[in-house]
């Protein structure tokens, strides 16, 4: 703990989280019949992860487990103590990754129905609606040039991840915000700016900007949880996942290289499953086409 605080500088918040997570692996050991800090291997830390695991520690909190000895290993290491660090290959379990929420489309509507008049929510609401028509990602929206957009072609140049250039779709009502914007944007930015979305001042807006203006909007509108851009991109995939069923076109509009990031992004209520389900699968229809017996009467 000494060569935590004072030769690596971390935190005392830190070093007592060192100190718990060492010390429950300490408990472990002596349970275990394991009394010197050398005799420990990779297997029994296998064995310990696994009892972290059924304990309920999540991912996370078992990554932050063999951290600490890792770490403490490496001091070990160092002093002479023991011979090699049987932490290093041992890894945790993968975290599950929680689905962000997504507004559901009335709360959208609620949202998005307004006809503001302030320049700053003017351009708010031309923001928002271009988020939710297209699925941008926040670090998408403020990258826009005036020349991103194609109103004849009723589409937009994005630049994602990767420098990935991709085209994308806008729909009628945040074109028609684009209408309104526009011109008030000209009244706030120089002739040499090409942002698309521009501060009170007249450069560029920020990410963290987007940010504080879409809280304080859910907040006006009395939004029944806190708003984030990361949640219109989401509802964006949601609806157009429970209404297309086409996940490789969400896919291609979202700007993921790999469809499983897809299908974790967004999520389809199993209700929809159900009824695509029985709809569509020959075993699972309760009645055979061009009969009126059951697949049960037919010996199905």
């Amino acid at each position: 703990m000494e060569h935590l605080g004072s030769e690596k500088r971390h935190s005392p918040r830190t070093c007592d989280s060192y100190r718990r997570d060492l010390g429950r692996l300490s408990v472990w050991l002596n349970q275990s019949d394991v009394t010197q800090w050398r005799d420990v291997d990779s297997h029994y830390l296998r064995r310990y992860v696994a009892t972290l695991s059924r304990e309920g520690l999540g991912g996370r909190s078992i990554a932050r487990h063999l951290s600490a000895i890792r770490r403490f290993y490496q001091f070990l290491l160092r002093e002479k103590l023991v011979k090699d660090n049987p932490a290093l290959d041992i890894r945790a379990p993968k975290a599950a990754r929680r689905l962000p929420k997504a507004v559901d489309v009335d709360q959208v509507n609620h949202l998005l129905d307004t006809d503001p008049d302030d320049p700053l929510e003017i351009r708010d609401l031309c923001m928002f609606e271009l988020m939710y028509s297209s699925g941008l990602r926040l670090s998408e929206l403020v990258g826009l040039d005036l020349d991103s957009v194609d109103h004849r072609g009723h589409e937009i140049r994005v630049l994602g991840k990767g420098s990935k250039e991709r085209i994308l779709p806008v729909g009628r009502k945040a074109l028609a915000a684009l209408d309104v914007w526009l011109p008030v944007r000209s009244a706030l930015a120089g002739e040499a700016e090409p942002a698309l979305f521009v501060s009170r001042r007249g450069n560029r807006l920020s990410a963290r900007s987007v940010q504080a203006r879409l809280s304080r909007w859910g907040i006006a509108k009395g939004a029944d949880q806190g708003l984030h851009p990361h949640m219109l991109r989401h509802s964006f995939a949601s609806h157009m996942l429970e209404s297309s069923g086409d996940l490789r076109a969400v896919q291609e509009l979202l700007g993921h290289a790999d469809i499983a990031t897809t299908q974790v992004y967004t999520h389809l209520d199993f209700q929809h499953l159900a009824r695509v389900y029985d709809q569509s699968h020959p075993r699972a229809r309760r009645h055979q086409r061009g009969s009126g017996h059951s697949d049960d009467q037919a010996g199905g």
